[in-house]
C-alpha cells in the first residue's frame, strides 16, 4: 500500500488541529503499532528553476516520423506563445498543462534547454508525471481541470496541492490479517493509535436522500453477497477533468487517472477502503441481477478478454446476462466512456473466498480483488456510495439523484466477555487500570461494563479477525508496545530431557555429520513413476504406495515409501549447478501401506464414534517407520597436498551404515544381496540382530543412468525403526467428550515445594485426571505465619462417556486427601 503522507496528516488534522510529523518520525509512527514499512520513506524530488503552469494555444500534427509528434503553441503570459515539441496525445487545444521553461532542472538532473528537433524550435517540455517525481504513470502529460490555476502562474504551489513544497509517499507491506489498513482510513487510525491522536472517522454517511430504489435489483442467496448498493449520478458533463488535487493522490498511490467517474471510485476505494464500481446506466438494460454464473456464459471484462465463467463465479447481469465479474472486474459492455453522462455506482461486499478464487482461476489480480480477499467493511457501504457520488456530482456538475437501493447488512459483530487483567498476565507487564479499555475503543472497539470485573467487547465491523479474548490480548499488547514486553526464558522442567529415541536420532545425525555428510530435507511425496526407472520389480513393496487426496504438488501424489527419489532430485539440483562431489544424508519417516491401511468415510457430527469407528481410524493409518539414507557421487576424499583424492565407492555406504550402528549402539552385519536399484554385485544388505534393515553400495549404472546420477553413484537406505530408534510420530489419542473442571486452594507450609503439591494431587486424583495447573500463589497474615496458598486446576476427562459434576468432586476430594496426607496440605477457607 502506497500512500502520500499529506493525506494521511490530513485525515487526521481534522481532529488533531495542526498535528503534523516529519517522514522518519512517521515511519516510526507505523512501526510502533506493528506495520511494516517497505524501505525508507520517498521524498518527492525538488525541481529547480522557473516550472510554469500554460494554456497550449494550437497544435500542429508533423508527418513524415515513425510517431506521432505535435509542434504546440503554448501560452504562459509571455510576449510570444512559448513552442515546445511533443509526442504525447492526451491533450487537446485549450488544455492547462504544466511547462518546465529552459532552465529547470527536473529530477535525476536532466535540465531543460532551447534546441531543434524534428525540424522545429523546442523551448521548454510539456510535463508528465513521471517527469516530475509525481508517480510513475508516464502515460500522458499532466492536464489540469479548469480552474485549476492561470497560464504563467508558477507550478509548484498546484503541483504540491496544499501539501508543502515536498511531500512523501511511504510504503507499507500490509499482512493478510490486516486488510483495514489498506485504506487511508486505516492506516490513519492505526497511526492515530501510535501517536495517541483524536481520530475524526472519514467513512461517514451523508444522509443523501434515499427515496425509492435507485435501480431495480435482485440478489441471489446463492451470491453470497453481503451487501449490495446503488446509487445515480446523473447530468454528468463529459468533458469534466479529475481535479489535480484527486489525481495527484492517486499517481502518488499508484493508480494511473483514467475519468471522473473511475477515478472517484478509486478515490474512495482509497481513501475507506471499500472497493466500488461505476456503470454507464445508459448501456444497461433491464435490472439488476446477482447470481452465479451458468456453465457456457462468457463475459467481456474492461482488458477486451472474452473470459468462460465458471459455475463458481459471481456475476452482476442485466437483462442481457452477465456484465460484470462480482469484485474483480467490469464487463466492457456497461462501461464508462468519454460520452457517458448518466452512472450508476456500486458499492458491494462479497464473499471473501469466492472473489480469492475468482481471481486465481482467471488471472485477474486487482486492487478491488485484493481488498476483497481480506475483507471489506459492509457497514462503511453507504458511507462509501455517499461520498463517491457527491465527489463525482462535484467534479462533472451531475446530479445525485434522490433514490438509494440497499440489500443486506453488515455482519453482526459477536461480544466478547473480558477479563481487563489479561492482558497484564499474558506480558508480564503491569498496565495501569483502564489500559485495556482505552486501547480497545482506539481500534474501534465498542467497550462495556467495570473494569474491575468483565468487559463485554464489541470489534468494528472492519475487524473480523477479532473473534476471541486471545485477539484482544494480542491488540492491547501491540498497542502498547511488544518491544516492552521482557524476554525471559523459562526453566525447562526437571526430568523432561531427550527420550532414548531422539537421542539416538540425534546421535546418528551428528555422527554421519562428523563423517563429512551434508544433511537434507527431503520430501515426503513423490511420483510413483520414479520405481520404473530405479528399475524395481513389479512386486516390490515400494510400489505399493498411498495416493494423497490433496497433493501439494501434482505430479507427487503419493506418500513416499523410500527416501531415495528426493535425494535423487536434491542430488540432481546440485549437480545442474556445478556441485558434483556430494555426500548427502536425510532422516526422515516413510509410509508404508498395511492390510487395513485406506480412506476412512466421514463420521457423522450428530453423535460420538464408536469403539469400531476409532479403532478403524486407527487402523487407517499407514506404518511410518523412520529411515536414514545417504547418497554420493563425485569424490568422496577430495584432492589436496596430502594426496590425489579419491572417488566415493560402495564402501564409503557401508561404512556409513557402520557409522549408524555405532551412533545406536548396534552391531551391524552386512552380507552380499541383489536388490534394486544397487548393482547386484556391489551391494550389500545390512543386518542387525538377524534381521535385514537396509541396503548399502553401488547404484546399477542403468538406474544412474535413467535418474540422471553420474555412473558409479552409491546409495544407503536403512531402518532406523527397526534398528532401534523408535520416532514413528504416533497419531494423538483425543477424547471426544468434554471436561470437568475443579479448582482447589491449597495452604502449606512456605517450604513445601509446589511440585510436591502437585504430585500429591496427581497421586490421588486417578486415571481422570487430565491436566494439573498451578494458577495462583498467594501469602498473607490471615493464612497465617509461614503458611502459604497454592490454588490448582484439575481438569478430569474420561475416554468413553461424559463425566459427571458429581464424579468430578469426588476425584477433587481424592486429590485433596492424597496432598494432606503427602505434605499436610489443607483446604484454604
Amino acid at each position: 500500500m502506497r500512500i502520500a503522507q499529506s493525506w494521511l496528516t490530513e485525515i487526521l488534522q481534522r481532529a488533531n488541529d495542526g498535528w503534523s510529523v516529519s517522514p522518519a518520525e512517521l515511519d516510526a509512527g507505523f512501526v510502533r503499532v506493528g506495520l511494516e514499512v517497505e524501505g525508507e520513506p520517498e521524498q518527492l524530488p525538488e525541481i529547480d528553476g522557473p516550472l510554469t503552469i500554460g494554456r497550449v494555444s494550437s497544435i500542429e500534427e508533423l508527418e513524415g516520423f515513425k510517431k506521432p509528434i505535435r509542434f504546440c503553441l503554448v501560452d504562459v503570459c509571455g510576449d510570444e506563445p512559448q513552442q515546445i515539441v511533443c509526442g504525447a496525445r492526451n491533450f487537446a487545444e485549450g488544455d492547462l498543462v504544466v511547462v518546465a521553461l529552459p532552465g529547470t532542472v527536473l529530477p535525476g538532473g536532466f535540465e531543460i534547454g532551447k534546441r531543434k528537433t524534428y525540424g522545429k524550435p523546442s523551448e521548454g517540455m510539456i510535463c508528465s508525471a513521471s517527469e516530475l517525481g509525481i508517480g510513475s504513470d508516464h502515460s500522458g502529460i499532466i492536464v489540469l481541470a479548469e480552474d485549476t490555476a492561470e497560464p504563467g502562474d508558477p507550478a509548484a504551489p498546484v503541483l504540491a496541492a496544499g501539501a508543502g513544497e515536498r511531500d512523501t509517499v511511504i510504503e507499507l507491506n500490509v499482512t493478510p490479517d490486516r486488510g483495514y489498513c489498506l485504506s487511508a482510513r486505516g492506516l490513519a487510525r492505526e497511526l492515530a493509535c501510535g501517536f495517541g491522536l483524536d481520530f475524526a472517522d472519514p467513512a461517514v454517511e451523508l444522509e443523501l436522500p434515499s427515496e425509492g430504489e435507485a435501480w431495480p435489483l435482485e440478489v441471489a442467496e446463492e451470491s453470497g453477497a453481503q451487501r449490495f448498493a446503488l446509487r445515480r449520478v446523473t447530468g454528468i458533463d463529459p468533458t469534466a477533468r479529475t481535479p489535480w488535487w484527486m489525481a495527484r493522490r492517486l499517481l502518488l498511490s499508484g493508480v494511473r487517472p483514467i475519468s471522473p467517474a473511475v477515478d472517484v471510485t478509486n478515490y474512495v476505494m482509497l481513501e475507506l477502503g471499500h472497493p466500488m464500481h461505476a456503470f454507464d446506466a445508459a448501456h444497461l438494460q433491464g435490472g439488476l441481477t446477482v447470481r452465479r454464473a451458468r456453465a457456457g456464459e462468457t463475459l467481456t471484462t474492461l482488458d477486451d478478454v472474452e473470459r468462460t465463467l465458471d459455475p463458481e463465479d459471481v456475476v452482476i447481469c442485466d437483462d442481457r446476462g452477465p456484465i460484470s465479474m462480482a469484485g474483480v472486474m467490469g464487463g466492457a459492455s456497461t462501461e464508462v466512456s468519454d460520452d457517458t453522462t448518466d452512472v450508476l455506482l456500486e458499492a458491494a461486499v462479497w464473499d471473501t473466498l469466492a472473489v480469492f478464487r475468482t481471481i486465481r482461476r482467471h488471472k485477474l489480480p486487482s486492487e478491488a480483488g485484493k481488498r476483497y480477499e481480506r475483507g471489506v467493511d459492509a457497514a462503511a457501504s453507504i458511507a462509501a456510495l455517499d461520498r463517491a457520488a457527491t465527489l463525482l456530482a462535484e467534479i462533472t456538475g451531475g446530479t445525485v439523484e434522490a433514490s438509494l437501493t440497499d440489500v443486506g447488512s453488515a455482519p453482526a459483530m459477536p461480544t466478547i466477555a473480558f477479563d481487563p487483567e489479561r492482558p497484564s498476565r499474558v506480558a508480564g507487564v503491569e498496565y495501569p487500570v483502564g489500559t485495556t479499555r482505552h486501547r480497545l475503543e482506539q481500534i474501534g472497539c465498542t467497550v462495556a461494563g467495570d473494569d474491575s470485573v468483565l468487559l463485554e467487547v464489541t470489534a468494528p465491523a472492519w475487524r473480523p479477525d477479532l473473534t476471541l479474548p486471545a485477539d484482544l490480548v494480542e491488540e492491547v499488547l501491540r498497542l502498547e508496545g511488544l518491544e516492552n514486553i521482557p524476554s525471559v526464558l523459562p526453566t525447562a522442567p526437571a526430568g523432561r530431557g531427550l527420550t532414548a529415541t531422539q537421542r539416538g536420532r540425534r546421535g546418528v545425525a551428528h555422527a554421519l555429520a562428523a563423517a563429512g555428510h551434508v544433511e537434507v530435507l527431503t520430501s515426503p511425496f513423490c511420483d510413483p513413476s520414479v520405481f520404473d526407472a530405479m528399475g524395481l520389480d513389479d512386486d516390490d513393496e515400494r510400489r505399493s504406495t498411498m495416493a494423497v487426496v490433496n497433493p501439494l504438488e501434482s505430479d507427487k501424489g503419493h506418500l513416499a515409501t523410500t527416501l531415495l527419489p528426493s535425494m535423487v532430485e536434491i542430488a540432481r539440483r546440485n549437480l545442474t549447478r556445478g556441485s558434483r562431489d556430494l555426500s548427502l544424508y536425510s532422516i526422515a519417516q516413510v509410509s508404508f501401506r498395511t492390510p487395513t491401511t485406506g480412506a476412512v468415510e466421514m463420521l457423522p457430527v450428530d453423535r460420538e464414534p464408536t469403539a469400531r469407528e476409532r479403532q478403524a481410524l486407527s487402523a487407517s493409518l499407514p506404518h511410518q517407520p523412520v529411515h536414514v539414507a545417504a547418497l554420493y557421487t563425485g569424490r568422496r576424499v577430495p584432492a589436496s597436498h596430502f594426496g590425489p583424492g579419491r572417488d566415493a565407492d560402495a564402501l564409503d555406504a557401508v561404512d556409513a551404515a557402520r557409522v549408524v550402528g555405532r551412533a545406536l549402539g548396534a552391531d551391524i552385519d552386512v552380507r552380499a544381496a541383489d536388490h534394486a536399484p544397487w548393482h547386484p554385485g556391489r551391494c550389500v544388505e545390512v543386518i542387525v540382530d538377524g534381521e535385514v534393515v537396509g541396503h548399502a553400495g553401488e547404484l546399477h549404472p542403468a538406474a544412474c543412468e535413467r535418474l540422471g546420477l553420474p555412473g558409479r553413484s552409491c546409495a544407503l537406505e536403512l531402518d532406523l525403526t527397526a534398528v532401534g530408534a523408535r520416532e514413528v510420530l504416533p497419531a494423538p489419542s483425543i477424547s471426544p467428550y468434554p471436561a470437568v473442571n475443579q479448582d482447589v486452594a491449597l495452604v502449606v507450609d512456605v517450604s513445601v515445594p509446589a511440585s510436591a503439591v502437585e504430585a500429591a494431587l496427581r497421586s490421588g486424583g486417578g486415571d481422570l485426571l487430565e491436566s494439573v495447573r498451578l494458577f495462583d500463589v498467594y501469602t498473607g497474615s490471615q493464612l497465617g505465619e509461614g503458611r502459604k496458598s497454592l490454588a490448582y486446576a484439575l481438569t478430569f476427562r474420561a475416554d468413553d462417556r461424559t463425566l459427571t459434576e458429581d464424579e468430578g468432586t469426588h476425584w477433587r476430594t481424592a486429590a485433596v486427601e492424597a496432598a494432606e496426607a503427602a505434605v499436610g496440605a489443607s483446604l484454604r477457607g
